[in-house]
């Protein structure tokens, strides 16, 4: 009885390996590689997103990357709250945050969520200068910027949303803050 075993590489580099099979009945073979291959396509294009780099970073170690300028550690440090209890003090004021990313621009990477607790807040970089990895979601980094106050339009929440892959917590609409960040540093792995 004729036995075969089948693997295949995906797109990403991945090894599937599917089942061994004891060939009986032809007719049922063939059925059975024709279903194996749709897996196989699903595997190959649809499940994995691949990630967006366009940005190189300015300076890497062992772990972490740093994406925009270099980052500034004499720059005074606060939180997420302080900034939301007294926004003004912050407005063009530079800061360090130690924030984690809760959703990031999965297109290219030119903005994220930051979060801390039920306290959200958009991070958009320094005159859309630079990008971070879309994969970046989860991670826990530091950033130095400054509070900006603009105007978001539905239309823009939407558009920002949709890049997102959609987003549970809908951004808010009209007078809001965001923050401008002109260096990023992400951890690796």
């Amino acid at each position: 009885m004729p036995t075969f075993f089948v693997s295949a590489v995906n797109t990403f580099g991945d090894t599937i390996h599917f089942k061994q099979w004891h060939i009986v009945d032809k007719r049922k073979a063939f059925v059975n590689i024709q279903a194996l291959l749709g897996v196989f396509v699903l595997l190959s294009f649809g499940v994995s997103a691949e990630t967006m780099r366009l940005s190189e970073p300015v300076f890497a170690d062992a772990d972490s990357e740093t994406f925009g300028a270099l980052l500034d550690q004499s720059v005074p440090e606060s939180t997420l709250a302080q900034l939301f209890d007294d926004p003004n003090k912050y407005l063009e004021t530079p800061f360090r945050l130690n924030t984690k990313i809760a959703k990031v621009c999965r297109k290219k990477g030119c903005f994220f969520i930051a979060q801390d607790q039920e306290l959200v807040i958009r991070v958009a970089f320094k005159e859309y200068s630079f990008f971070i990895p879309t994969d970046s979601h989860g991670k826990s980094v530091t950033l130095v910027g400054h509070l900006v106050q603009k105007n978001m339009t539905p239309q823009q929440a939407e558009h920002f949303e949709s890049d997102m892959g959609g987003n549970k917590t809908k951004l808010r609409t009209g007078l809001v803050y965001e923050i401008v960040a002109e260096s990023i540093r992400i951890p690796l792995g």
